[in-house]
């Protein structure tokens, strides 16, 4: 069974003047039914997790809270019971051994990423936000965290890989999320109704990076037909160009390595202890010298066992 995880949670609270106003405890929700954050005014307050029922402390380094963990950092969900078996197991296979239990630790962690969960959701937000609007200004990549993770929550929701009905769930949440989201304002103002088929679809190619074969191009414009601005129609061409599998392989790198810093560090990479994306333009060197091996690049090793990663804890 999956323990159960008693919080105590300890507040520090500084020396506060009489002048001054005293800060309040703030409970910052992650999302629905994700643990939640808690707050003295603008400091976050850790929280000192024991198992039920004794004083033993949990922490990031026991199998079952870190699964857990992942799930609600990658997925925007706690654990199913198959899949929490699962990976609890694959690390409790290694006992004592600190030396594999390292090993399986980076395996277990990149799998979330690789997951056929992640790669159908969060991975195709990404790709969607990529072909609509390109890269950001001044910036590598096509999305923040703050944009992507609600994106994300719309497309996986109530998606569990293996579940009963999982594949259709998961595509209903996909025609929602493209229709909904080529009606946004800032998508009507970048393609606007006046476009034509052939503007519409060369644009998002652009955007994408060129990912188009001219088959593709001119199946997609036929799709358009006479009424290029039809919502249903341009949700469809833009999906089908999200789902390209040139961009799929072209921004899969980019990819990964932005999601190290909103999964684990839960920020962009220009923030925090970083002014600019010169960490992660390092980690998208080092995982494209291995050819994409994120073991032999050790990357996910560097995030989980980094400092700012375990103070999260």
């Amino acid at each position: 069974m999956r323990p159960l995880f008693a919080t105590l949670i300890i507040a520090l609270a500084a020396v506060i003047t009489s002048a001054q106003t005293p800060p309040t405890l703030r409970i910052v929700p992650d999302g629905p039914n994700l643990p939640a954050d808690l707050y003295y005014g603008t400091i976050k307050v850790k929280p000192l997790r024991l198992r039920p029922g004794t004083n033993t402390p949990i922490t990031i380094n026991d199998a079952d809270f870190f699964v857990s963990q992942h799930y609600v950092d990658f997925l925007s969900r706690m654990p199913d019971q198959a899949g929490f078996n699962f990976w609890t197991s694959d690390l409790a296979q290694c006992g004592t051994n600190v030396a594999c239990t390292e090993v399986h630790r980076v395996n277990v962690s990149g799998s979330f990423f690789l997951s056929i969960e992640f790669q159908e959701t969060g991975y195709l937000v990404y790709r969607v936000h990529k072909s609509a609007f390109g890269d950001l200004a001044g910036k590598p990549v096509p999305v923040r965290r703050e944009n992507f993770i609600p994106d994300s929550r719309s497309i996986s929701s109530g998606v569990i890989v293996t579940q009963t009905g999982w594949q259709q769930v998961l595509e209903n949440n996909k025609q929602a999320f493209m229709l909904a989201f080529v009606q946004r304002p800032e998508f009507q103002a970048a393609f606007p109704g006046t476009m034509t088929a052939a503007q519409f679809v060369d644009k998002l190619d652009l955007n994408a990076g060129r990912v188009l074969s001219s088959t593709e191009t001119a199946q997609f414009v036929s799709d358009l037909g006479g009424t290029p601005s039809d919502p249903t129609k341009r949700a469809s061409v833009l999906r089908s160009v999200a789902e390209n599998s040139n961009l799929q392989q072209k921004e899969f790198n980019k990819a990964f390595v932005l999601m190290q810093y909103f999964g684990y560090l839960k920020r962009n990479p220009d923030q925090g202890q970083d002014h600019d994306f010169k960490g992660w333009q390092f980690w998208l060197d080092k995982l494209n010298q291995f050819d994409g091996n994120f073991i032999n690049a050790e990357m996910v090793k560097a995030f989980i066992t980094s400092i700012e990663y375990n103070q999260r804890f």
